[in-house]
């Protein structure tokens, strides 16, 4: 079974973790969300393709979810005392070692697709990991700060600034003249099953999908594409999605992020079964929908989510 996944950070890898193991013999490509990638230091850091391969090899930070584990911030601290910022953003110093030699492949002229197929090498995460896109986008946010309209970064807003201020909008800088990534569109093209894991369907899933071609390609593949919501009982299961749903108009609530996606793009949705009472308007929007336990509390519990969705999948397709 050929398995592609669209995945952002923390509940991306997580989730992934659990398909291994729900569907150990799946071929599993992950397309993964750039959006968040920026320059620090000199250096291009990418943090949802880094969560991804160091949750699937082993090296996460597994109380935090994102970083390495065993980790140290000599450097950071080093460079606070020259007063050297951003001080906001905590890279630790083994973290630092995969931007230095990403930024020295990318400056030697290697595209961020075959950069992160030699991280891989390292990890090992057993999914081929393709960024969306070799192009540079930036996702920022518009905010009001002391009566100052301005954009900034997506990290500083959610790192910085903890998403403590109204987001107006929610931009992906660059995004329409992107190109996929290569092996971007193929994987979709050959898949078997499209899943979106519970990772924001604004700044992660939604950034994937404003590349031009992606959205159009998975909605013209022709198979199954099932999603897991990331809201449950009217609230994000981790992080502060329902700050950016509200900068797109979205209510923060599982039926109305599965109508965000649309029944042109989605097949199936699953959401947990505290919003059992929202199948049927999800099933009334063109979406088939179940409802089951959707916490990530374990590897046992998240495997059964994928299993799960993989159930779906095949009900759509034996429709």
């Amino acid at each position: 079974m050929r398995i592609v996944v669209l995945a952002g950070g923390i509940g991306g890898a997580r989730f992934l973790r659990g398909l291994q193991q729900a569907a150990p013999d799946a071929d599993i490509t992950v397309i993964g969300n750039t959006g968040d990638d920026i320059h620090l230091f000199g250096l291009k850091v990418c943090p949802d393709l880094d969560t991804v391969m160091y949750t699937l090899g082993g090296g996460i930070n597994e109380e935090q979810g994102w970083g390495r584990a065993d980790e140290t911030f000599h450097l950071k601290e080093e460079l606070a005392a020259y007063g050297a910022g951003p001080s906001w953003f905590g890279l630790g110093d083994r973290d630092f070692a995969t931007h230095i030699v990403r930024t020295q492949m990318l400056s030697a002229g290697y595209p961020l697709s075959a950069v992160t197929e030699a991280l891989c090498d390292r990890w090992k995460p057993g999914v081929r990991l393709i960024p969306m896109s070799d192009d540079r986008v930036e996702t920022h946010v518009a905010v009001e700060i002391d009566g100052e309209r301005k954009a900034v970064h997506f990290q500083e807003y959610w790192v910085r600034l903890r998403a403590s201020v109204e987001a107006h909008a929610v931009v992906p800088v660059g995004a329409d003249q992107a190109k996929p990534a290569p092996g971007v569109l193929e994987a979709i093209a050959s898949a078997d099953v499209i899943l979106f894991p519970p990772s924001n369907p604004v700044v992660s899933v939604g950034t994937i999908l404003a590349v031009p071609g992606i959205r159009e390609a998975i909605a013209d593949a022709g198979v199954p594409v099932v999603g897991l919501s990331p809201i449950v009982g009217d609230a994000p299961v981790r992080g502060m999605a329902d700050k950016v749903l509200a900068a797109v108009g979205v209510e923060s609530t599982a039926a109305a992020v599965a109508e965000h996606y649309g029944s042109g793009l989605l097949d199936g949705w699953l959401v947990d079964t505290v919003d059992a009472a929202v199948v049927e308007r999800v099933t009334e929007a063109g979406i088939r929908c179940r409802a089951v336990p959707l916490m990530m509390t374990d590897l046992d519990a998240t495997a059964e989510m994928a299993r799960e969705a993989l159930t779906l999948a095949e009900e759509v397709r034996g429709a």
